[in-house]
């Protein structure tokens, strides 16, 4: 596994090897988490199809711990509220936040480049000072911190929007002439494109080459009537023309795998994960229709969060993208219908 992390995230990849992985990896998390054991029960599986998953919302219910030998568990992440007031709680672990973190940096940095610029994240930094535990908008910040010469959190109360701190801006620009922006969508929206102190913010980044990365909370957007095509060329005003808006799809439960969107519209699965589009009613997997979505990865120790059900739903899309990348490719469509309103999704 930490072989396939060596290679280009997008390309082929033998099934055969992937599905042995992914079986050894089953195996593993059946002899050491009794809860994961409980549900699944013994099985053996002779294709990516029939390896079985749990679904996003046992993570906020039951505790799912893999406690093995030599499996070294430091925090627990949490995803964001969600109307049932619960959130998801993922145990990490050392192994595999490692291994995580070359992930998201391998597959993000196919899309914005290796390149290291100063990172500034529309977040508070008091969001940082809880122990033991870490939340979903903190650990995607952090997790493009390999990319960055310098990181500073931006605004002084999460919920106060025109809390940003405009020096932070300028200090950051005093050594480069570009940036990274990274925000959860609906923070990003609120802070900066419609920030009550968007005219000095321009006035600052303006003719600066900005690269912003954003996940979830498209939700909010709808309902405010923001489109994608409006959201982007708001961040993009006045800018170095070869700025960018990076929007990419993620889930707690699938802590290091992410899917940013290419400029074709569609998100492309890397080589140590696997998506599988299944009807909602008889679970079975679908072929070119869309249904609900289970993701796969071979990034997970410490909690068996390997393979797990979404609420979301999808559409896996043949043929090469004219973006070049190989590998399997989806397009995001939605909800399933009445599925709780989830903080940490990109949907």
């Amino acid at each position: 596994m930490t072989k396939l992390l060596d290679h280009p995230p997008f390309g082929k990849r033998k099934d055969s090897s992937f599905l042995q992985e992914m079986s050894e990896l089953c195996k593993f998390h059946l002899r050491w988490c009794s809860s994961y054991k409980s549900i699944t029960g013994d099985f053996s599986a002779s294709s990516v199809e029939e390896i079985p998953f749990i679904h996003v919302g046992a993570f906020k219910s039951i505790s799912l711990i893999t406690e093995a030998e030599g499996i070294e568990h430091q925090r627990t992440l949490l995803s964001s509220a969600t109307t049932s007031g619960k959130s998801s709680m993922i145990a990490l672990d050392k192994e595999s936040s490692e291994l995580q973190s070359r992930s998201v940096h391998s597959i993000l940095g196919d899309f914005i480049g290796n390149a290291k610029r100063p990172l500034l994240v529309l977040d508070s930094p008091k969001s940082l000072r809880t122990r033991g535990v870490l939340s979903a908008r903190i650990a995607a910040a952090l997790s493009l911190q390999k990319f960055a010469t310098s990181t500073s959190f931006l605004l002084n109360e999460i919920n106060d929007f025109g809390s940003i701190e405009l020096e932070k801006i300028e200090i950051a620009l005093e050594d480069s002439d570009e940036l990274i922006v990274y925000g959860f969508t609906w923070v990003l929206w609120s802070s900066w494109a419609n920030s009550p102190q968007i005219e000095k913010i321009r006035d600052i980044v303006k003719g600066k080459r900005v690269t912003f990365v954003h996940s979830g909370g498209w939700k909010k957007l709808e309902e405010q009537k923001v489109s994608r095509k409006h959201f982007d060329e708001t961040l993009l005003s006045s800018l170095d023309p070869n700025s960018r808006v990076i929007d990419y799809y993620g889930l707690v439960e699938q802590v290091g795998i992410i899917y940013p969107m290419c400029e074709y519209g569609f998100r492309h699965v890397p080589i140590w994960a696997e998506i599988i589009i299944r009807d909602s009613w008889t679970l079975e997997p679908l072929v070119q229709k869309i249904g609900q979505i289970q993701l796969l990865n071979l990034l997970a120790f410490g909690s068996p969060y390997h393979s797990v059900l979404t609420e979301d739903l999808g559409i896996i899309h043949d043929g090469n993208c004219q973006c070049g990348r190989s590998g399997n490719r989806f397009e995001l469509i939605g909800r399933i219908p009445k599925a709780e309103i989830r903080g940490c999704a990109n949907v």
